[in-house]
Order: C-alpha cells, then sequence, then structure tokens
C-alpha cells in the first residue's frame, strides 16, 4: 500500500510543474476574460474596473446582424476550408504513407514540415501577389468572371489561403494513421472482386475516420480562429471573429465586450470539439457494423 501511494505522489509531483504553467498562462487568463465578459464598458476607460457593475448586454449584443454575420462567416468558410484542406491531404498522406523506401517517406514528409515551418507572413504575402494583379489575378479574375476588388473574390483568396496553410498539417496527421492500417484488408478486398476504388471506398476511408477526424478538427479550429490570413487577404472585406476581437481590444478598448465575443467563439469551438468526434465515432460504428 505505501509502495502504491509512492507511485501515486511521484506522478503528482511530475504533473505538478505542467499543471501550474497550464493554470497560470491559460485558466487563470480565461477566468480573468470571463469575469470581463460580464462587466460594464465605460467610454473612455481602458477595460471594465473590477468594481464595475455585472451585466449582460455584451452578450445579448452578439445577437444583432453585424455579429450574427462575423460568426456565421467564420464558420462558413473555416468548415469549406478544413473540408477542403482533409480532402486534398489523404491523397497525399497515403501516397506518403505507402512509399516503400523510408529515405523517401521521410523526404516526403520533411517537405510538408518544411511548408509549415515557412514564415507566415512570408507566405500570406506571397499569396496576397500571386492573386493581385502582379501575379494570376487578373487571367483567375477573368475567367471566374469576378472583379479583383468583388467580395466574392476576396473570399475565395481568404479560403485559398486557409487551404493552403492547412492541407500540409491535415496530411501530417492522416499518415500516421495510414500507416496504422492493415493492408491485408485491402488486398483481400481485391482478390474477392472488388476494384481498388471500391475497395479504398469501403475499407481504407472508414479505418480512417478517427484520423480524418482529427486532422478535421485541428484545421477547423485553426481555421476559425485564423487572424493573418483573413486580416491581409480579406483586406477589410472578409473579416474572422479573431479580427473583430483584435479590434475590440486594442481599437477601441471595449475589454468586456472583446471578452464576450471571445468567450462565445470558444464556447463554440469546444462545442465543434465535443459533437465531431461523436458523429465520426457513429459513423465508424455504422461501417463497421
Amino acid at each position: 500500500m505505501t509502495r502504491i501511494l509512492r507511485e501515486k505522489s511521484q506522478r503528482l509531483l511530475l504533473l505538478l510543474p505542467p499543471l501550474v504553467v497550464f493554470s497560470v498562462l491559460l485558466i487563470l487568463p480565461l477566468g480573468n476574460v470571463v469575469d470581463q465578459s460580464f462587466r460594464v464598458f465605460e467610454g473612455g476607460s481602458i477595460g471594465a474596473a473590477a468594481d464595475a457593475h455585472l451585466t449582460l448586454l455584451n452578450y445579448s449584443e452578439l445577437i444583432r446582424p453585424t455579429y450574427l454575420f462575423y460568426f456565421i462567416q467564420t464558420f462558413r468558410i473555416g468548415f469549406v476550408g478544413s473540408v477542403l484542406a482533409v480532402t486534398l491531404a489523404f491523397p497525399i498522406a497515403y501516397l506518403i504513407a505507402r512509399m516503400r523506401s523510408q529515405f523517401w517517406r521521410g523526404i516526403a514528409s520533411g517537405a510538408l514540415i518544411a511548408l509549415i515551418s515557412v514564415s507566415t507572413l512570408v507566405r500570406v504575402y506571397a499569396l496576397l501577389l500571386a492573386f493581385g494583379p502582379v501575379g494570376y489575378g487578373n487571367q483567375l479574375s477573368a475567367i471566374l468572371g469576378l472583379g479583383q476588388n468583388s467580395a466574392a473574390y476576396t473570399e475565395m483568396v481568404v479560403l485559398a489561403g486557409l487551404v493552403y496553410f492547412h492541407t500540409p498539417i491535415s496530411a501530417l496527421v492522416l499518415i500516421g494513421t495510414i500507416q496504422g492500417l492493415n493492408s491485408e484488408l485491402i488486398e483481400a478486398a481485391q482478390s474477392l472482386g472488388a476494384s481498388r476504388w471500391k475497395s479504398h471506398l469501403s475499407i481504407t476511408i472508414p479505418l480512417c475516420l478517427p484520423g480524418i477526424s482529427a486532422a478535421f478538427l485541428i484545421s477547423f479550429t485553426v481555421c476559425v480562429s485564423a487572424f493573418v490570413i483573413p486580416l491581409i487577404l480579406g483586406k477589410g472585406k472578409v473579416l474572422f471573429v479573431s479580427n473583430l476581437i483584435y479590434n475590440r481590444f486594442s481599437e477601441v478598448a471595449n475589454y468586456p465586450s472583446g471578452s464576450a465575443i471571445s468567450v462565445v467563439l470558444l464556447s463554440i469551438t469546444l462545442f465543434f470539439v465535443v459533437i465531431v468526434p461523436w458523429l465520426f465515432t457513429r459513423l465508424t460504428a455504422a461501417s463497421s457494423g
């Protein structure tokens, strides 16, 4: 019994430093944000005083059409961008995972990591130039029939930026999942007469649903919280909730309003983090059943 208690105490001691860091850098700041979200903001001041009155006004304002537009636009573009990123990442990950040479597999994985490692600002401004008049923006806008200054074209550029940034991340997540698959199952299905496409759709995809779920969640949570991409590529026409939060905190100094928006964004994102794995678990169970 003493030995078991000693082992438990040692584990707690090992967990103590990360728990302290986690509490100081995340829990306490989030608690302050939640507290500010219920405070009354007075014009001309920075934030709200600790003794300011409590109110729900900061949250009730978010049901206005202007705020709803920001939330709908953020989650709509973020969802489409995540789906496209995972869809494009899957064949890339499958090709890398099925490479026979470990050397070339490492080179391909390193190339994906190199794409992620390049400075975010460098990549965003590279996209801005590429989709602008100095790049192939004139030809692309002519093909699509959209003006380069139109909201639709700007939204497409922001969506392209999200897909470009998150496809390598999704591919790296999926590589491990695909490598863990038993290739003999696919070979057995093909030997029984199933075509290559049918065997992949009926065996590979269902078995990869946990990895697909993880890749989608990572991509989606980062997409909806994107700041630099909509700020630069959006050109003021396409703004995400994160840009709105920044404006509230930095330009208006309305900390209560920015805190309320932050809490709502975090709550919606956490809801998706919970519900998406549940849906993929049900899909996995249904496909295996």
